[in-house]
């Protein structure tokens, strides 16, 4: 019996049209590195700031706390202005599967690589208040971000789960995969609504893929 499902949001519960990836590069850019697509892929689902000194950290070393800083305050304005300009929303079927989880006792948490003040002003774009989920768990509430499995293991104190064998994840990225794999999830689903395929979802140790979250109620047996 799963307890508790635990899902990425950009591109796993809401589609912000990759949005943030282009947000994340371009800051990258402004401040001098030169990220390839495999540079952000390679980053997709870690922490923002993490990612960010690793694009701009070169041979000659790391950048400095200030330019990392300076990064990071472009890459939430970049977002910000992204999302006024093309609203992200639920993804298909998304709402209602968190309704069918929650019914059938399961409870449900987010997990993101954005900060606490990225991540309010996402849910409150798509009208997700506190009573439409059990816990959000943000990168800068943990030590460290994806693949480390901490922010699975603070949705499950968050919601009073004890036992990794009842937790269900599920991410559109390959660190979410692994971070799922770490916490020892019984479930650790790769969805396919984001940006990469089950090719390379498929390369990392899951236990299932599946097109959506909206599958996810019908993997447990639950009524639609």
């Amino acid at each position: 019996m799963i307890e508790l499902a635990v899902l990425d949001i950009a591109g796993t519960t809401v589609e912000e049209h990759g949005a943030v990836y282009v947000a994340l590069e371009e800051a990258v850019r402004a401040a001098g590195g030169r990220p390839g697509r495999q540079d952000v892929e390679r980053w997709m689902g870690a922490g923002k700031r993490e990612a960010i000194t690793a694009m701009l950290t070169t041979p000659e070393g790391a950048p400095s706390p200030e330019a990392v800083e300076s990064a990071f305050a472009d890459f939430r304005d970049r977002l910000r202005r992204a999302y006024a300009e093309r609203r992200p929303s639920p993804l298909p079927g998304v709402p209602e599967a968190i309704a069918a989880l929650r019914a059938a006792g399961v409870k449900v948490a987010l997990t993101t690589g954005f900060d606490r003040e990225v991540t309010a002003g996402l849910l409150a774009e798509v009208g997700w208040d506190d009573g439409v989920l059990d816990a959000v768990v943000c990168v800068d509430d943990v030590a460290a971000g994806r693949p480390a499995p901490y922010m699975i293991f603070r949705a499950m104190e968050a919601t009073g789960v004890r036992d990794v064998g009842r937790v269900l994840t599920a991410g559109d990225t390959v660190r979410d995969l692994e971070a799922g794999t770490n916490a020892g999830a019984a479930i650790v689903a790769g969805v396919l609504t984001g940006g990469l395929d089950a090719s390379a979802l498929g390369a990392v140790r899951h236990t299932h893929l599946l097109p959506s979250v909206a599958a996810i109620p019908s993997l447990l047996g639950l009524p639609a």
